[in-house]
């Protein structure tokens, strides 16, 4: 798929006053460790298992499933599917996943998306869907950390076969929101400071054929 825009961006859209908010809110739900598809249904990850991980991805997150965090979000995203040409068709949303990068954390090279639709027939919302479009929404003064830059492969490509990444230096303002395609490569970069507060979601919808 030939995209013009690989990422639609609102510079500094969600207040200072909602920012806190959200920070607050994430502190005071359940912390987990952040996983890969791959471990999805282990209980407990221990031993070699844990130590996989971490080579692919290591953050803290909560789960967030509240109606105030989906009204001010979602138009956003509804608006940069418009504005950036994609119209892509999606009918719900996964829970936020609220994400803390500490000292040494990130996320490697992966995309959100892939053509297996979801099989989750206790899950009725995503069953035989995929996800469609990401949203990350930056929660922390950048000020308060160093690195987690937030990287795409700009020719998609799959790690490993990367030849030009660049910087979405559009994230890095307080309250910016990044929507993109969620079948596009990118990364977080290690935090070599601070902390570092985002919200994630997906979207998602019927397979595109």
């Amino acid at each position: 798929m030939n995209l013009k825009n690989i990422y639609w961006y609102f510079n500094g859209a969600l207040s200072p006053k909602f920012c806190d908010e959200l920070i607050e809110h994430g502190n005071a739900q359940k912390e987990l460790l952040a996983i890969t598809g791959k471990f999805k249904n282990k209980e407990t990850l221990i031993g070699a298992d844990l130590k996989d991980l971490k080579k692919k991805r290591d953050s803290n997150i909560a789960w967030l499933k509240d109606e105030w965090v989906y009204k001010e979000i979602i138009p956003y995203v509804k608006l940069a599917n418009e504005n950036a040409g994609w119209n892509f068709q999606f009918d719900v949303t996964e829970s936020f996943q609220f994400t803390k990068y500490r000292l040494n954390q990130y996320y490697g090279w992966h995309c959100d998306s892939w053509d297996i639709p979801y099989d989750t027939p206790e899950d009725k919302q995503i069953h035989n869907k995929i996800r469609k479009l990401s949203v990350i929404c930056s929660l922390s003064d950048p000020k308060d950390y160093v690195g987690g830059e937030l990287e795409f492969a700009k020719n998609n490509n799959e790690p490993g076969k990367v030849v030009e990444t660049g910087q979405c230096k559009e994230i890095i303002r307080r309250g910016s929101i990044i929507v993109f395609p969620s079948f596009m490569w990118h990364r977080v970069k290690k935090v070599t400071q601070g902390v570092r507060y985002s919200l994630v979601a997906w979207t998602c919808g019927k397979p595109y054929h």
